[in-house]
């Protein structure tokens, strides 16, 4: 009776807004919980789980003694966000887009990447160390979460910093590093990208000679292989090779939203089949890509519509990317008037039209792979700092309304403490035992 009622939740859902709720006071034999108590029930249950946020971009000048998470910074994720929003650990991402395969452009990327692993330590180890504290196994996590400080664990999105040197797998890992991919937004020495699909090019079909031995060397050294980014034929190769439980750190499910950065039906039943947890991310364009070019429009109409009252000219990405540092700093400036006029409006003039992607939208993903796959192979991501966060969710202090919306859907405290965490926990727990017979042996 649980999961037929959780499954229709699910349908009903994804068409009428405010139905869970409905479901959870009126069909619910012998209860009726009013919006108070539902509150704080909810309160009650992300106050006690471990909550986890898999991927969260960070930017090296955060982290000075000037200028760090200890503050209210203008980002999405820092320890008063953390706090106000009840989210205990964030995973900091050592990223670094897709170069040229040269040895100038590894060596480049290389320094950027230790760039930010010597970031993340400086917080936790010199600017807040009574406030934050890097974790490398499950325990760690428990450990300092109890302890009442925030945790930071670090996760490496695209291994191409590690140039062809593949010894550099065992020093990201001694410094911290527990998940990693083989490819971002282009194909890397290692593997196919996703993005591919634009104009079925592709190097390898798949991975490389060099990717296989890279997915040897990571179960070796405990790091979970990340599936989120490659192309599906280098997943589907990652997760057969792979003798430890897979993660995907930021997907969604393809069969809602059919973008390649999303995982299809055959994807999911491998990440099953192998033991592995799929993070479903907050990102709007993931979650409803259909929906969230309607409300940008909208949005970008208006900011049009100001911009051209004070007489400046609304430039896009392209032609920004094309400035200067000087010139992007002065444009900036100059679109914060037009910030200042557009916000009020918003609500009555964009969202009431063409409404935002939203919490309810992104859970709907959630109910989705848990009903497909079961769920201990569930997860949760923001990609907050990397172009994540959707309505309702968009920053760490909005974290309560994720948990929120799974009460009023039906999941048990136990369901949630392993969408939050638990699942993310067991799998690294696994890489790390399967990680140290392969090294006894």
């Amino acid at each position: 009776m649980k999961n037929l009622k959780k499954n229709w939740t699910w349908t009903l859902r994804m068409f009428l807004p405010g139905v869970s709720l409905f479901l959870m006071t009126v069909c619910t034999p012998g209860k009726q919980e009013s919006e108070e108590d539902l509150l704080a029930t909810a309160r009650s249950i992300h106050d006690r789980v471990i909550t986890i946020d898999t991927h969260n971009d960070i930017n090296p000048d955060n982290f000075s003694v000037e200028r760090n998470y200890t503050m209210d910074l203008n980002n999405q994720v820092n320890i008063p966000k953390m706090e106000s929003g009840g989210l205990d650990v964030s995973w900091m991402i050592v990223y670094v887009g897709q170069g040229p395969l040269t040895p100038e452009g590894y060596a480049n990327a290389y320094d950027a990447a230790i760039a930010k692993f010597e970031a993340i330590h400086r917080l936790a180890e010199e600017i807040a160390p009574e406030q934050i504290e890097i974790a490398y196994t499950s325990d760690d996590v428990r450990r300092i979460v109890a302890s009442g400080k925030k945790v930071a664990m670090i996760g490496i999105e695209n291994a191409y910093p590690l140039g062809l040197d593949l010894s550099n797998v065992r020093k990201f890992q001694e410094m911290g590093g527990r998940y990693m991919s083989l490819a971002h937004n282009g194909h890397s020495q290692f593997s196919d990208s996703n993005t591919g699909e634009r104009d079925d090019v592709w190097l390898y079909n798949g991975l490389s000679d060099l990717g296989k031995e890279a997915v040897s060397e990571m179960n070796r050294w405990g790091i979970m292989i990340d599936l989120s980014h490659p192309s599906k034929d280098a997943i589907m190769q990652m997760v057969e090779m792979s003798k430890a439980p897979v993660m995907a750190s930021h997907s969604s499910a393809r069969s809602l939203n059919d973008v390649s950065r999303n995982l299809d039906d055959e994807q999911l039943r491998a990440v099953q089949a192998n033991g592995g947890v799929v993070q479903t991310v907050a990102f709007s364009s993931y979650v409803d890509s259909e929906k969230n070019t309607r409300n940008r429009e909208a949005l970008t109409a208006l900011q049009q519509e100001v911009a051209s009252e004070l007489g400046i000219e609304l430039l896009d990405r392209s032609a920004m990317r094309s400035m200067s540092a000087e010139e992007r700093s002065s444009y900036a400036t100059t679109m914060e008037a037009v910030t200042e006029l557009v916000e009020p409006r918003i609500a009555a003039e964009v969202n009431s039209e063409a409404p935002p992607v939203d919490v309810a939208d992104f859970v709907n993903h959630i109910d989705y792979l848990v009903d497909f796959i079961g769920i201990d192979h569930v997860g949760i991501s923001s990609d907050f700092d990397g172009g994540g966060g959707v309505e309702g969710w968009n920053d760490a202090s909005e974290t309560f309304a994720v948990t929120l919306e799974l009460v009023q859907r039906g999941y048990t405290e136990e369901e949630i403490a392993k969408l939050w965490g638990g699942n993310l926990l067991r799998v690294l727990d696994e890489v790390q035992r399967i990680a140290s017979e392969i090294q006894n042996s």
